[in-house]
């Protein structure tokens, strides 16, 4: 489960955030690629854009579930 005191500073602020767990899998950023961005000079992903619209946050919550390691958070 994704721990917010372990969040990557590059997530922009708002309720979803990728955690020092994630593996660069990138399955976030095919589930969700309007809100999810890969760094690949440190090997992690991040979240670039909070969703907004329903659609929006159905799709960030089906990046949330492929997460292989469960580094994507909501606080929401």
């Amino acid at each position: 489960m994704a721990d917010k005191k372990h969040k990557f500073s590059m997530n922009v602020a708002g309720i979803y955030y990728v955690d020092d767990q994630c593996i660069a899998c990138d399955a976030c950023c095919v589930e969700a690629p309007r809100f999810f961005a890969m760094n690949d000079n440190d090997g992690h992903a991040f979240v670039k854009l909070q969703p907004v619209t329903p659609e929006d946050l159905k799709e960030a919550e089906n990046a949330m579930a492929a997460c292989p390691v469960e580094a994507i958070g909501n606080d929401g």
